[in-house]
């Protein structure tokens, strides 16, 4: 069965063009199966197991044997996802009939709101990189642009220069499944970058590998930052600018969408912006305050405008 997990692997990260970190999660799923497979379910080798003996009870005492283990319900949904992925996959090759995960539902999550910054608090964020040192020149133009385009981190961290059109204050970037979008973003931003560009010649150096391209984003040492750096540069500056713990580059994204929909903006655009393939990955950013909508209502809607408080005498 390992043969199996193996190639349906590299099905997903060279054919549908998965993230590594999906592939990664997959793979991580996957063994964790044939492994609960070989050491409890048959008691034999892996690479014996033969998927067809594999049905739904199976499945469903592996799910009971991660959450005895602890793994949380949004870990054990990710892997009956994972799962039926797998057997869809074996199914479409021909080495299965049907997918003993079908039938199984996923476990319910509760559903908890994405954390986002209030603008004042993303003001205070996006200042805290002091000073004209070149470090700090890229630590504004990388909060600037998480925070203008909605960017996920490793997005962020690929882009190249030639991605990048000061002039319109255009991005190309290409996020999940390959998927290529265009990202606008405003002045602040490209001011930002213009002062990160000047500084950036320096940071590079000579010698550098061609491989890498331009990234836009350095580290100390001229090479391409990381994903990790981002957030160790972030905690720097939300622990800077005193802003509640718990903000992480996700919350920048959040934060852009949010302010974007309380701004006016309709869910399709917003879904467009953030690259979601599905209108529900972007419904959920529809929680606005209540107090907004209270007051929204109030002065939109025709029975609602010049409401009395029910205690004011008449």
């Amino acid at each position: 069965m390992l043969d199996l997990v193996r190639r349906f692997l590299e099905h997903i990260a060279h054919e549908r063009v998965l993230s590594p970190h999906t592939v990664r999660a997959y793979e991580g799923d996957l063994r964790a199966f044939v492994s609960f497979l070989s050491g409890v379910w048959f008691e034999t080798p892996p690479e014996a197991i033969d998927p067809r003996s594999v049905d739904a009870l199976a499945v469903r005492s592996f799910l009971a044997a991660r959450h005895r283990e602890g793994v949380g319900r949004k870990s054990q949904g990710r892997a009956l996802s994972a799962l039926r992925t797998f057997f869809a996959f074996l199914c479409r090759e021909g080495v299965l009939e049907r997918d003993p995960a079908a039938g199984i539902r996923t476990p319910k999550v509760e559903r908890r709101l994405p954390r986002h910054l209030r603008p004042g608090e993303i003001e205070n964020l996006l200042e805290a990189p002091e000073g004209d040192a070149p470090l700090a020149r890229r630590d504004r133009a990388m909060l600037e642009l998480l925070y203008a385009t909605g960017l996920r981190v490793g997005e962020l961290v690929s882009l190249n220069w030639p991605d990048l059109d000061l002039g319109d204050r255009l991005l190309r970037v290409v996020g999940k499944g390959g998927k290529e979008r265009m990202a606008p973003f405003g002045r602040p931003a490209a001011e930002a970058l213009r002062l990160w560009l000047d500084s950036w010649p320096g940071v590079r150096g000579e010698g550098r590998s061609e491989d890498e391209g331009e990234p836009i984003f350095l580290n100390h040492r001229g090479g391409r930052l990381s994903a990790r750096s981002v957030r160790r540069r972030l905690d720097h500056h939300v622990q800077k600018a005193a802003v509640a713990a718990g903000v992480h580059p996700h919350t920048l994204r959040h934060s852009f969408a949010t302010h974007l929909l309380e701004g006016g903006a309709d869910l399709r655009t917003i879904q467009e912006l953030l690259g979601h393939s599905s209108l529900a990955t972007t419904q959920k950013y529809t929680h606005l305050d209540l107090d907004r909508l209270l007051s929204v209502y109030r002065d939109s809607h025709p029975r609602a405008r010049g409401d009395r408080d029910p205690g004011e005498e008449r």
